[in-house]
Parts: structure tokens; sequence; C-alpha cells
């Protein structure tokens, strides 16, 4: 019987409804919250890691970029638990959705470039068109520049979707050869298998790195916008 490659990238349903929505929010389960009567080294961990995320992402904004700091910080805790999530057994990731990336990218490029029309029109119409451009070309780079901005949310939502799902479709290729070679060659299965245990780790990282680039890029548009 052939295997769907892709049948880990469907969308569970219950009864014929999807649960994508619970999906989503199961991972604020895992989420230890922080006491100050009671204390351990993994929310002083936890804390320490925030502060320092925000500190580092937050340096560059204005007061009023700053308002933004609780939203850009459960941005990237739940696009790195999803991720992380996604990499155990019989789990499903939402994150490997286009649909679901765009969901985040759209509302919070739009809010970033609203607030830099709203408070700094002059300066946002100003990258539509450089100092100095000859005459001729100034329809063209008015062109050029709007499709850059409209096509930001996408490459953001792309880049995560293609990311993830490159990274769970390797695992799930080398986890079958590894099972079919069990009972063909058992050290050429050894050595696959140790090749899945490389690539696992490598997926930890790139489910942590591809949530700080996400949150990051949001924060840079946020930067040029505030």
């Amino acid at each position: 019987m052939n295997e769907n490659l892709f049948s880990s990238f469907t969308t569970p349903t219950l009864m014929g409804l999807p649960i994508v929505i619970f999906i989503i929010f199961f991972p604020s389960i895992f989420l230890t919250k922080s006491n100050r009567f009671m204390n351990n080294r993994f929310l002083s961990s936890q804390s320490w890691l925030l502060q320092v995320i925000t500190k580092q992402m937050m340096l560059i904004h204005t007061p009023k970029g700053r308002s933004w700091t609780l939203m850009l910080m459960s941005l990237i805790i739940f696009i790195a638990s999803s991720n992380l999530l996604g990499l155990l057994p019989y789990t499903f990731t939402t994150t490997t959705q286009l649909s679901m990336n765009l969901g985040l990218a759209i509302p919070l490029w739009a809010g970033a470039v609203i607030l830099g029309f709203r408070h700094k029109t002059k300066m946002s119409l100003a990258h539509f068109l450089p100092t100095g451009t000859p005459i001729m070309l100034i329809p063209m780079l008015i062109i050029i520049e709007t499709i850059s901005l409209l096509i930001q949310p996408m490459a953001l939502a792309v880049r995560l979707t293609a990311n993830i799902t490159a990274g769970h479709l390797l695992m799930h290729l080398i986890g079958s050869a590894t099972m079919a070679l069990t009972s063909i060659n058992t050290p050429i299965a050894l050595i696959t298998f140790i090749i899945l245990i490389l690539l696992t780790i490598l997926e930890l990282a790139v489910a942590l790195i591809q949530a700080y680039v996400f949150t990051l890029l949001v924060s840079l548009y946020l930067h040029e916008n505030s």
C-alpha cells in the first residue's frame, strides 16, 4: 500500500468537522505560568529568555512601537510552541498551512503599514519614490515599490511554511527509509537512524529560529513605520 507523503499536512477532522481551532489553542496548555510565590529553574530560564528576546527586539523601537511588545512576544511563543509540538508523533503542525501563516502575517503587516501612513504619512509615501529618480522612471518605480510592499506578508508566510514543511517531509522520508531498511540491511538502517536523530535536532533549532525570524521581520516592518 502506498502511503500519501502529504497526509500529515491534511487538516484533521473529528466526526467530519475540522478541529484546527482546538489544535491552535492546544500549545497554550503546555505554557507554564509564573508565580511570584513559587519559582523554579524552568520558570527562571523562561523569564530570562523572554527578557533577552524582548530587549533585543524592541531596543530599536520608539515608545509608540514598544506598545506592540506583548503582541510580538505572544506571536513568537505561539509559533515556537506550535513548531515544537508538531515534531511529536501523531501531531499536526498548524504552521505548515499557508492559510494559517497568512492569517498571522497579513493583519500584523497591515497594522504596521497603517500605523506608518497614519503617523508618518510623508515618510511612508517617500518610500515609493527615491530621491533623484528620473522622471521617465517614476511610474515604473512606483509600481515596483508598491508590489514589493504588498508582497511582504506573502514572503513572511511562504518562508515559514516552506521551511517547516520541508523539514517535516525530509524527516518523514528518512524515517520511512529507516523502517524499510531495518529488515533489509541493518547497518545501513542504523546509519539512516543516526541521520534521522541529527535531523530531528536540526529541526528543533529550525522550529525556534523560524519563530524568531518571523517575529523579527514583523518587528522590522513595525520599526520602519513607527
